[in-house]
């Protein structure tokens, strides 16, 4: 089949749903198809512009390229999926989530002005109407389903994507460190981690990879609690260096708010390692259970503080969690994505 895949681009921002798109693009590729990716980047303030984007997308067909058909569409995240084409397939990664379920939070942008819920409002009959338009409607998780369901009245079924590492991680040493891989961002909420490291009864060092909006402020807390000789910044590390990271991490954090999916909590589990979460954090929760495979807590320094500790202190115990994970995500994989989306 001649497919293409559709995906909107923040300029200058490269995350899980641009990994998800070639990752995708790759195994299609593998299972024979012709593939190639379209993306239009967008802005979302001022809010009008969101509009903008959805429109830019929804004059484009792509039936027919260069007089050849196109068989098969998959958009994925907001506004890619207002694309038309009589076979489009939505995999849904997220819609515009400050006008969904982060509407009224302080990581929304929207404001409770009468002109502001007009937009909204406007944006989710628009994504509605976009929406059923799709031959079928995947999700990345069952989180992503739920919020669908709930605000648009629209059925998907969950379809969880492989990590870009898949195949490649692995398992060593329980090491004297715990891994937090997370971007540097509001919603992934590695400001409590660091308030937790400043609680901790056991001097376990917490390595930080990534980079993000967060990151001045995220040191500046890290210096201002006295913690730079246990919370290290690596920012930005290479495909290799996280691999080996991951390995030998004594554990991994990941507790963000009502997370989409998030490839970290698949990718712990690939490595054997157990996962600190918090019970809020969405779809990571799909795969962590508490004392099975890793340890899910409430969103307090307090309690997160008590989770890092119980590895910290006891490596046996991280050792007989880790191993749990593996199993959890072994039914992961890209023949499965290919096999539901290409029909």
């Amino acid at each position: 089949m001649r497919i293409i895949i559709c995906n909107a681009q923040v300029p200058f921002v490269r995350g899980g749903a641009e990994l998800l798109v070639e990752g995708l693009r790759d195994a299609l590729r593998q299972a024979g198809h012709t593939v190639d990716t379209v993306s239009i980047p967008y802005r979302w303030q001022p809010h009008q512009h969101l509009l903008d984007s959805m429109l830019a997308w929804r004059m484009i067909d792509v039936t027919e390229v260069d007089g050849k058909p196109v068989d098969l569409v998959i958009a994925t995240k907001f506004p890619s999926y207002f694309v038309q084409h009589p076979n489009k397939v939505v995999w849904l990664v997220h819609q515009h989530r400050q006008a969904y379920d982060w509407y009224g939070t302080s990581f929304s942008d929207f404001s409770n002005t009468p002109e502001e819920r007009v937009l909204r409002d406007q944006l989710i009959r628009a994504d509605t109407h976009a929406l059923s338009e799709a031959k079928a409607v995947y999700t990345i998780s069952q989180n992503v389903a739920n919020r669908l369901k709930r605000f648009n009245f629209i059925d998907g079924t969950p379809l969880y994507p492989p990590s870009k590492y898949s195949g490649e991680l692995y398992g060593a040493e329980y090491g004297d460190y715990i891994l937090s891989d997370a971007r540097l961002d509001a919603a992934k909420r590695l400001d409590l981690l660091i308030e937790a490291v400043a609680l901790m009864q056991h001097p376990i060092k917490i390595i930080m990879t990534s980079t993000g909006p967060l990151q001045a402020q995220l040191a500046s807390q890290i210096q201002h609690l006295g913690l730079q000789e246990r919370v290290i910044m690596r920012g930005f590390v290479s495909d290799d260096e996280l691999i080996n990271l991951y390995a030998h991490a004594r554990a991994v954090y990941y507790a963000p708010f009502d997370e989409d999916y998030g490839f970290t909590t698949v990718q712990a589990m690939q490595a054997a390692r157990p996962v600190i979460t918090t019970h809020d954090a969405g779809g990571t929760l799909e795969f962590v259970r508490h004392q099975h495979n890793g340890l899910v807590v409430d969103p307090t320094p307090q309690a997160i503080a008590h989770a890092l500790d119980a590895f910290a202190g006891d490596m046996t115990y991280a050792k007989t969690l880790g191993e749990r994970g593996p199993v959890s995500v072994a039914s992961i994989g890209w023949e499965q994505v290919v096999r539901a989306l290409v029909k």
